[in-house]
Order: C-alpha cells, then structure tokens, then sequence
C-alpha cells in the first residue's frame, strides 16, 4: 500500500473524507473516541458527521442516551455509543483494573470500600444523576477522603466495573457545558445483545473506523496486551481485509461524500483518533511534527491541522466563559492554503457557536 493509498483510506474510515448521517451514527463507526478533554471529544463527533452540526447537537445525544463517556479502554475517557459500552467493557475492564491495582492499594482502595460506595450510591443515584462534585460529597458522608485523586479513581473504578457512566451533559447558561451527570449503568444503558466474540468484535469495529491498521496499532488503542490483541485478529480476520501483510482495512468501506477531497485541510481536536489511536504515527506525521503535537510531558496531545492526510500545524482556542465565540489560532508547521485553513477553523467556530 503507498503512503498516498493508506492517507486516502484513513480519511475515508475515520469519516473525515466520507462524514456520517447523524453525531450518534459517527460515535458508533468509530466505537470509542477519545475525550478526556470533553468539548474535543465533541468536536470529534461534529467533524464527521454531515451537514452542520453543533456542540448542542452532540449534546442533545447524550441528553436522550444515545451517548455516554466512561473508561472505555486504556484508563482513559471515550465517547461510546450507549448500546456498546456493555460489550467492550466485557473485553477490556479487566485489563484496566490490573492496570489500576498498584495505584488503587496506594490509595487504600479495595473490593471492600468499592463494593460500600457502590451500594451508597446506588441508593443516592436512583432515578437521576450526579455531578462529580456532588458524587465527591457522597463519599466523605461515607469517611472516605476524596483528596489525592482517590475520589475520581474510586470513580474510574466503578465506570470501568460497568456501575456508572457520565451521562447528559450540565448546561451552563451562555458558556461551553463541560461536565455531565453520572448515572447508573443499569438504569441509563439500554439492553442489547452482546455480540457473538466480543474480542473478535473489538478488533473488527477498530479497523472499520481506523484502518488500514496493524495489529499492534489494535493493542496500543484497545490497552490489550499484543497477545489478546493477536488472538483477536486470528478470530476476527474473516470479517476484514489484508491489503498487505499485516495491514488490515474493513470489508464495505464508507463511501466518500460528494465533493470530498483528500488534500483537504481539516481542523482536528486535542487527541483525535486520527493521530493518537495508533501505535505507529509516522504516516500522518513526521518527527518535528510528532515532537510539536505531542505526546508532550504532560501527557497533552494537541489540536491539529491536517493538510493532505498529514499533520501540518496545530491551532488552539479557549471555551473559556466569554472566550469560546473568539477565532480559533492556527499555527502552521508547513506552507498550507491560508484560506482553506480559514475555511477549517470555520466549520469548529461554527459548530461551538451555532
């Protein structure tokens, strides 16, 4: 596959190039998107999706259940369909929790304290949610401190443990909402059949919104260790393709939209899939690129700007109250067309504002 095919091919499968009907179709393609910075996870959603959508569209699907975020996968927050979180935590909650055993014994977390919160707030939660500093007032009524993190990994814990999940979104009036309402899994999620080989499922859903893909660019999104994650790809292999060796893509690829056009530029949030679900970023990106983007020190992946498949510059923007109706700033790394990158930052302003 050339470097020019497997760019064309991302675009397309991360629905950059071939955008998706509805916010919650777009959260489904991609199964898990990227959202420990909640208005970029958002973002996310917006830029593949067709049409013109908002913030408050994003919103209003997580307002009906349509959409959660929880810790879906490597410890980390991800917008998911509602009706997959069951079955993906059934493949990777356990990985997660042994990820987590060392720092939970550091902070006195154990089966005992978790199985207490979890009855408190089964009883406080039921029939409505919680914000996170109303769940944080819930465990010092218990005695327990929710300093030092202890009380968001006790809550991590109990997301991952498939209890609770961050639900509708909290309005602010005349500002970006950034925090949600947690509630029961039991009570929010909606029933569905779980599929046949989850594992098999996880690694063929990947490769329908992130290939071409290697295996262990599966391990690296998926948190599994490189020997699950090769078990899933032998019992998945029949339901995609290999392009080459090693190099997976779906079997029915989207259809890219009229128009569409892979030297476009596109303005992409802080941690996009497109740049950070992969274990090998050199195809997207060069190093001085990688370096600039990220990830740093602090852990930041930056927002990016894509020109031609590539990273090309980054742009930043504050949703700060009174801030988020200000211009995105773009700053290039290569030459790039100033009105398509205008263009780009538009459609963010746009879906922020509109």
């Amino acid at each position: 596959m050339t470097p020019r095919a497997l760019l064309s091919e991302r675009l397309r499968s991360h629905r950059l190039t071939a955008p998706s009907k509805t916010v919650t179709d777009a959260a489904a393609h991609m199964l898990a998107v990227q959202s420990q910075d909640f208005l970029a996870g958002r973002w996310a959603l917006g830029i593949r999706t067709a049409g013109s959508p908002t913030l408050a569209t994003v919103d209003r699907a997580f307002a009906r259940g349509d959409l959660v975020r929880t810790w879906s996968m490597r410890g980390t927050l991800h917008i998911v369909r509602a009706a997959d979180v069951r079955w993906v935590l059934s493949v990777t909650a356990q990985r997660q929790l042994q990820r987590e055993a060392g720092r939970q014994r550091e902070l006195g977390i154990d089966a005992e304290l978790l199985a207490a919160v979890e009855r408190a707030l089964r009883v406080k939660l039921a029939g409505g949610g919680r914000t996170r500093a109303q769940l944080f007032d819930d465990l010092a009524e218990l005695g327990i401190d929710p300093a030092a993190q202890r009380g968001v990994h006790i809550i991590g814990a109990l997301c991952i443990s498939g209890v609770l999940v961050q639900g509708p979104v909290v309005a602010r009036d005349g500002a970006v909402g950034r925090e949600q309402l947690f509630v029961l899994c039991d009570e929010y999620l909606p029933v569905t059949p779980m599929p046949d080989d989850p594992l098999a499922e996880l690694f063929v859903r990947y490769i329908e919104g992130h290939g071409p893909a290697r295996v262990e660019d599966f391990a690296w999104w998926s948190g599994l260790t490189l020997g699950s994650a090769r078990e899933a790809v032998e019992r998945g292999r029949h339901r995609v393709t290999e392009v080459c060796e090693g190099v997976y893509v779906s079997s029915v690829r989207p259809r890219p939209a009229r128009g569409s056009n892979d030297d476009a530029v596109f303005a992409l949030p802080m941690f996009d899939e497109y740049y950070i679900s992969y274990a090998d970023r050199s195809p997207v990106a060069d190093a001085e690129a990688m370096t600039r983007i990220g990830p740093g020190k602090n852990g930041m992946v930056r927002a990016s700007l894509l020109v031609e498949g590539r990273i090309a510059g980054a742009w930043t923007h504050s949703a700060a109250v009174g801030r988020h109706r200000e211009a995105p700033v773009a700053e290039l790394f290569d030459d790039a067309d100033a009105r398509a990158v205008s263009h780009a930052l538009g459609r963010y302003s746009a879906f922020v504002s509109g």
